[in-house]
This record gives structure tokens, C-alpha cells and sequence, in this order.
């Protein structure tokens, strides 16, 4: 059931959390931002998966731990009577709603994570191995507030007050725990005084710079400005921006990353103005098993995201072709830098990336 809530801060909620008293994923419905402000309750598979597919928890470290959670919820609620049965029905539900996003790695991550607890319990009863999941997913929760803020503060070395800064797509508060990634060094930087100038890219076709990105800077007080995708070059010329920080949904092993649709652009006329581009990480994105952008599974998008989502009426004509792709890949030799918890990785991407990677294991 949805609940409407009170009108307060967009910074005052969390993203996602876990209502223990309800068993239920509650996370705040970003298709409905910034025009409402409103909580759903999730507690079960398919509203788990339709959820995360539709975009209303979005985000790469975010619905990690939505998934996490979820799976705890539903293991909570299971009438398994033996733990084989109970193992058997995790795996379906864990498989079911890793389907619902291809791209972003953490989704596959934190659900593997989950699973792998389980296997690990397998031979304890199913309200015993209930209670390890839920240590788990409470932590996979935590670690998220903790890894953004660490991607802060490494981050905020690459700047220095008054710096203006432009980012592409929603890396923020509303796409983790807190802080964001992409955004912790905005975050961070507006709390001791940096006074940064930030501009928020549109990001068509969904919106998210201009519904989520904008919105939660202004609600924190960051000085932001609001731009068409088409308008990058545009400011970088006027000498507006000094660092481009982006977020990501998977990193491959060469120092690919794969981001919003309209990312690489934004890199390659970044790299021609001479201003570095930073992508912001956790060590959970990165995907050792993938070698490079061109073998990371691109998400396509219904067209009608396209022709008809934003508008009172169709502005396409009908029938037309669309190619919708949720996310581009953005080419290493375009990045100054990836910005990790554990550190900043550089070229050689293989090498740096695979030593932060082996930290956090």
C-alpha cells in the first residue's frame, strides 16, 4: 500500500530501508519526484522486480540494497517446510529479480551476496538462516553509507573551493544509502565551505539530472544550475567547469565504465576542452569478469520513455523507430581517474583497479 508522507526535506528520507514491524522494503517512488513525495511499501517478488524495472528505486548501490533487503523480507515471509525447499525458493527469487536490471552490477553482486550466505547456512533451519540473511543485508545496507563517504573524501582531494563541477544522470542521495557517489565530494564540500558551482545535465530521456539531481542539491543548499544534455559544451568553453564527476552502474577490468546514456559524450568533449572526468565507484561495481565496455549487456529501454513518457501528448509520429539504450559506455582513455573507497585508480586501469578491487575483498 502507498503512503503519502508529510511534505518535509527530499534529504530527510532515506532512499530505501527496511520496516521490520511491516516486513517490508520501503523505498521513496522516484517516478513521482520532485512533484510528490511518496513512500512504497514492498513485500514481495513481484513488487520487488517491478520496482527496480520501473525505475522507482534506481541507482546502482541502491538497488543492491533494495534487493538485499528484499530478499530478506521475502525469506522472512516463506512457508518452506525444510531447508532444501526453503534454499530452492531464495535462488528463484534472487534469479527473478536479478533480471530486472542487466546492467548495474551491484544488483547481481548484492543478491549473490545474499545467496552465498545462505548456501553457507544451508543445513540450519529456515527461521535460523532468516536471521543470517538479515545480517546481511543490514550490513550490505551500512556498508553502502560508508563506501560513499569514503568516495567523498577521496574525491574532494580532486578539488578545491569554488571549483565548478558538472554531472550527468542522478549519482546522488537518491541513488544510494546517503550521500551518493558522484555527489559525496558536492556533499562533503558543501558542509566545510567549498562553495562549488555545480551544473546538473538534464539526462534524457528519464530525466533524473533535472527530477532527482537538481532537486536534491537545491534541497541542500548546493549552488546548482540546471542544463540541457545539449548544453555541456557550452558551459565547459566558458571556462565554467573545472571537473566532471559522474557515477557508474559497472566498471569493467580495463577501466571501462558503463553510465547513463549521454555519459561518453560528456567525456568526449570533456576530454577536448582538457577538463578531467572522475568517475565515482564503489569497488562493488567493478566486474573483474568483464574485460571491457564492449563486452558489458546494455539495458534497452521501452520506446515510449522516448515518444511519449514526458509529454501531454505523443511527439513522435507513430510507429517510428526508437533506439533507447538505458546506458552508454564511456572509453577509459576518456577518464582522468576512478574514484574508489579504497582510493583513486589510474592508468593502467588493469593494474590499479584490480589491486582497490583486491582490498575490499
Amino acid at each position: 500500500m502507498n503512503q503519502q508522507t508529510e511534505n518535509k526535506n527530499i534529504m530527510d528520507y532515506d532512499t530505501v530501508r527496511l520496516d521490520e514491524e511491516e516486513s517490508a522494503v520501503v523505498i521513496l517512488d522516484q517516478t513521482k519526484l520532485p512533484g510528490t513525495i511518496e513512500e512504497i511499501s514492498l513485500r514481495t517478488a513481484e513488487e520487488l522486480y517491478e520496482a527496480i524495472y520501473l525505475l522507482k528505486v534506481r541507482g546502482a548501490p541502491a538497488i543492491g540494497v533494495a534487493a538485499a533487503l528484499g530478499i530478506y523480507v521475502l525469506a522472512k515471509q516463506t512457508k518452506a517446510p525444510d531447508s532444501d525447499t526453503f534454499y530452492r525458493e531464495l535462488v528463484k527469487n534472487k534469479e527473478y529479480l536479478e533480471s530486472a536490471r542487466p546492467t548495474a552490477v551491484n544488483l547481481s553482486w548484492a543478491l549473490n551476496r545474499m545467496q552465498s550466505v545462505a548456501l553457507s547456512h544451508r543445513g540450519e533451519t529456515p527461521a535460523a538462516v532468516t536471521a543470517h540473511l538479515r545480517e546481511e543485508a543490514i550490513a550490505i545496507w551500512q556498508e553502502d553509507i560508508r563506501v560513499c563517504k569514503k568516495i567523498g573524501e577521496y574525491g574532494l582531494t580532486l578539488l578545491k573551493p569554488g571549483d565548478g563541477i558538472l554531472t550527468h544522470c542522478n549519482a546522488g542521495q537518491l541513488a544510494t544509502s546517503r550521500y551518493g557517489t558522484a555527489t559525496a565530494p558536492i556533499y562533503l564540500g558543501q558542509e566545510r565551505g567549498y562553495g562549488f558551482r555545480v551544473f546538473a545535465d538534464e539526462t534524457r530521456p528519464l530525466l533524473q539530472g533535472a527530477r532527482l539531481t537538481a532537486y536534491e542539491l537545491k534541497a541542500s543548499g548546493v549552488d546548482v544550475t540546471l542544463i540541457c544534455d545539449n548544453m555541456s559544451a557550452s558551459v565547459m568553453k566558458n571556462g565554467w567547469v573545472d571537473a566532471v564527476f559522474v557515477g557508474c552502474d559497472r566498471v569493467a577490468a580495463n577501466g571501462d565504465t558503463a553510465n547513463k546514456i549521454g555519459t561518453s559524450v560528456v567525456a568526449a568533449v570533456a576530454k577536448y576542452y582538457g577538463i578531467p572526468v572522475y568517475v565515482c565507484a564503489p569497488t562493488s561495481t567493478i566486474d573483474p569478469d568483464t574485460p571491457d565496455g564492449d563486452a558489458i549487456r546494455i539495458e534497452q529501454r521501452p520506446a515510449e520513455e522516448v515518444t511519449e513518457m514526458w509529454y501531454r501528448r505523443r511527439m513522435a509520429p507513430d510507429d517510428v523507430k526508437v533506439y533507447n539504450p538505458a546506458f552508454d559506455v564511456t572509453d577509459h582513455g576518456l577518464i582522468a581517474g576512478i574514484v574508489t573507497e579504497y582510493g583513486i585508480a589510474r592508468e593502467p586501469y588493469e593494474i590499479s583497479l584490480a589491486k582497490l578491487k583486491g582490498m575490499a575483498e
